[in-house]
């Protein structure tokens, strides 16, 4: 067992791989990504119903190593800022992981 932290984002498809682009300089190289999520949030519903693409959301779950919480946040903020999109970060443990967790390239 290895305690790590859970990332979770949600942003609008558009600006995602941005996000991704982040976590992966960071050195996040496992995650998982969810396409066409739908839900509420403070802007309003999304419904997921429309035609076009560039209105969906789409989710991310990823896991690091916790000591480097601070410095994922410090890059992930001006992104989310910018272009949208919430960050949930939370304590887990990781049990028979197939990989090992990545630590920090930065």
């Amino acid at each position: 067992m290895q305690p790590v932290k859970r990332i979770e984002i949600i942003s609008d498809s558009v600006e995602f791989h941005k996000i991704i682009k982040v976590l992966e300089n960071f050195g996040v190289l496992n995650y998982t990504v969810i396409r066409n999520v739908v839900g509420k949030g403070v802007r309003g519903t999304n419904s997921g119903d429309l035609d076009m693409s560039m209105l969906e959301n789409d989710y991310v779950i990823a896991f690091f190593l916790e000591d480097k919480t601070k410095l994922l946040v410090d890059k992930l903020k001006p992104v989310t800022k910018k272009f949208g999109g919430v960050c949930y970060i939370s304590d887990a443990i990781a049990i028979n992981a197939v990989t090992p967790i990545a630590k920090s390239v930065v």
